[in-house]
């Protein structure tokens, strides 16, 4: 778990940053936890690109993550740690007592052979262990964290990523996420003990344009680029600034512009997440 530095024998390894992969024992997933994933190259079902930017990349198939942990009281052993082209974090595959086997995200410091377990009840706090946050001792990092009681995790899943629990009170735990940002989430959530593996991914540097499209990820075309039909910045003689303040194709105003509409949710937000101040 490092990132790769390379020499410069092509033009495109000289700024390249790459994962070593050292972590990964296993190179080919289970079989029975994978899916077809269907392409859509960013299309709705009428064909229009509702998605910008997404098209093309290597083939690759879905693993099914157990997000919910709803085995309870059944240990299982780590079995391999594996790469997941869908996520940026690592996955480990789990093999229970009854031979059943699921995929779990890879905290860091969760080695093959360890034993992990989740349950309603209170356990032994560390790495890969999953329980509610009423028995979550304030300041231990977790991830896969749930937001509704039985519907699985749903935030705090990205490499490196944790959160922690500040207070505990009445019915809810104020719990601060990786953004910054502290929210009330209810104490029979379950979480899963420790910090998320893959820490060094924010190190990566793809080193080249192509290496962005095996990820599927299309160029950015900027608005000034674009001509006036396409983009409200677009067009002017010779190379201009777009002549206002910058926006989407939309006219949709960014930099700093708040989106948010008021949400039912808002009331569980103790404290907004830090954001950069705008200025011009």
């Amino acid at each position: 778990m490092g990132i790769k530095q390379y020499k410069p024998r092509s033009p495109g390894l000289r700024w390249a940053a790459l994962s070593d992969f050292k972590e990964i024992t296993r190179h080919k997933p289970e079989k029975s936890l994978t899916e077809s994933i269907k392409r859509t190259g960013g299309r709705n079902f009428q064909g229009r690109v509702t998605s910008r930017w997404i098209g093309g990349g290597h083939k690759k198939r879905y693993r099914i993550i157990d997000f919910k942990r709803n085995k309870f009281d059944k240990p299982g052993k780590v079995i391999s740690i594996e790469y997941d082209p869908n996520r940026s974090s690592r996955i480990a595959l789990i093999k229970y007592e009854d031979n059943d086997k699921s995929y779990i995200l890879w905290p860091n410091g969760l080695n093959v052979g360890d034993t992990v377990i989740s349950s309603m009840s209170e356990v032994e706090i560390k790495p890969g262990n999953a329980m509610a946050l009423i028995h979550i001792p304030p300041g231990i990092p977790m991830h896969n964290l749930e937001l509704k009681k039985g519907t699985g995790g749903k935030i705090v899943r990205s490499a490196g990523s944790y959160a922690q629990i500040l207070a505990k009170e009445n019915l809810y735990a104020h719990v601060k996420l990786p953004s910054g940002e502290v929210r009330l989430v209810s104490l029979d959530c379950m979480a899963t003990i420790g910090q998320l593996g893959n820490i060094d991914h924010d190190a990566i540097s793809l080193g080249k344009a192509g290496r962005s499209r095996w990820l599927g990820r299309m160029p950015r075309v900027r608005g000034v680029a674009m001509n006036p039909v396409d983009h409200p910045m677009g067009g002017g003689e010779g190379k201009s600034s777009g002549g206002r303040h910058p926006c989407s194709p939309w006219g949709m105003l960014s930099k700093g512009f708040k989106t948010r509409k008021r949400k039912q949710s808002d009331k569980y937000i103790v404290k907004r997440r830090k954001s950069a101040v705008v200025t011009g």
